[in-house]
């Protein structure tokens, strides 16, 4: 047997090994990096944003389909910038506004976002609770015992072990695609509404337009995603599948909103605005009929808790990064006070006004508004940062990537200064 020989009978058995380990190194990247877009996007479809795009289906049919398809366009491109930042910074959103703006803007960032995710803890409970009062129990007697679950589990429980089952439970709205199909929507009007652009200059209109990118482009998102890829330890080199996560995430949530919209359109489009969760069910209808109520309180849950964990944690992440502050669920109160005090302030106050007896639909539409306000504030510390080469070097936004992005962020303020305008006219009736 000549050295080729045994040389090659040697090196044969150690390749294979070193392959496996290759593939299974690629395959624990894969799992260990993929996640942030696709659970930021099931956060997003929360109480609120079933709440505004079935609003949408019941008072505008297939008007806002159009206005969806750019809001999708704009919300993969918001969360490809956050994922961006996050991997090649390794600093979440909070940190890098404190690093490369003044103080008073930092607190404005800041301040925002805690206005915006507060309101958003509201709409979970109000929607756990509007869950069950179609079940026939009380939101009196489910709320606080909620407000309590979640707490634990993100203090003293497995976080990721809850998000599972939330996420699980979350699945019930995949209902909404099989609901459209059997709800016989009118095609033709549905293809025309999806190309061709439609709008309406009524108040009520430009209202649901702000909430809905209030809804589907959450400030909160943007740094829960950031925060989400830096938690992971992702590198650079990682970014390719960062970003796969973050713009299937993005698309996987606004496909969902889509049918959505035109399965309640299918089902009781035209009919005006909503006025509680059990007309926001009848879509439901054409899969589980009698049933449909119970289905949609099922994935309310589902979609109420993930969301009412997610967000209070992720303002508190970004507040904390944005202070220097120690953050970290492993960390005690005395470790980390102003990160473990402000998820908890924000769930007590969150379960507080759930408590009482608002209009459930109201608030929930009401506290996309709002986002959607706040949305642009947000937006253009993305946009600065992502645009600086300071902060991303050679992964800084290119000449044509800053000039869509920009129009993204100037499309969603036009938007929200249209209705602010309206809303202070309307104070003094000239609206």
């Amino acid at each position: 047997m000549t050295t080729r020989d045994l040389d090659t009978s040697t090196a044969a058995p150690a390749t294979a090994p070193v392959s496996r380990r290759r593939g299974l190194g690629r395959l624990a990247v894969i799992a260990a990096i993929a996640g942030p877009g696709l659970v930021a996007a099931n956060a997003g479809n929360d109480a609120a944003g079933i709440a505004t795009y079935a609003s949408a289906g019941s008072q505008f049919t297939y008007g806002t389909l159009f206005f969806m398809v750019l809001v999708t366009i704009a919300l993969v491109m918001v969360q490809e910038m956050a994922v961006r930042l996050g991997a090649h910074t390794g600093k979440g959103l909070g940190a890098l506004i404190r690093e490369q703006f003044s103080l008073r803007l930092t607190a404005l960032a800041v301040f925002c976002l805690l206005l915006a995710n507060t309101g958003l803890v509201v709409s979970e409970f109000a929607g756990i609770g509007a869950a069950f009062e179609l079940l026939g129990v009380p939101k009196w007697a489910v709320i606080p015992p909620a407000a309590i679950l979640l707490w634990s589990l993100v203090l003293f429980g497995s976080y990721r072990w809850a998000e599972r089952i939330f996420l699980i439970m979350s699945l019930a709205f995949f209902a909404y695609p099989i609901a459209m199909i059997l709800g016989h929507p009118h095609w033709a009007d549905v293809g025309h509404h999806l190309v061709i652009p439609h709008m309406e200059p009524s108040k009520d209109f430009i209202l649901l337009a702000v909430a809905l990118i209030g809804t589907t482009v959450s400030p909160y998102m943007q740094f829960y995603a950031a925060a989400g890829v830096v938690d992971r330890g992702a590198k650079p080199e990682d970014y390719k599948l960062i970003r796969a996560d973050a713009v299937l995430g993005a698309v996987f949530a606004c496909i969902i909103s889509l049918t959505i919209i035109i399965a309640t359109a299918s089902a009781i489009g035209g009919t005006g605005p909503l006025n509680s969760a059990a007309q926001a069910a009848e879509a439901l209808k054409p899969v589980a009929g009698q049933n449909a109520e119970l289905l949609f309180a099922l994935g309310l849950i589902g979609a109420s808790a993930l969301a009412g964990a997610v967000v209070p944690l992720s303002a508190s992440y970004a507040i904390g990064e944005a202070a220097g502050v120690e953050r970290s669920v492993s960390r005690s109160f005395r470790d980390a006070p102003l990160f473990l005090g402000l998820f908890t302030a924000q769930i007590v106050l969150g379960a507080a006004v759930a408590m009482t007896p608002v209009d459930v639909i109201q608030l929930l539409i009401g506290t996309q508004v709002l986002q959607g306000l706040i949305n642009p504030v947000v937006l253009v510390y993305l946009l600065v940062l992502t645009n600086r080469r300071s902060v991303l070097g050679t992964a800084a936004n290119g000449p044509r990537y800053r000039i869509a992005a920009t129009a993204v962020v100037v499309g969603v303020g036009s938007m929200s200064t249209i209705l602010l305008i309206q809303t202070v006219l309307g104070w003094f009736g000239l609206g």
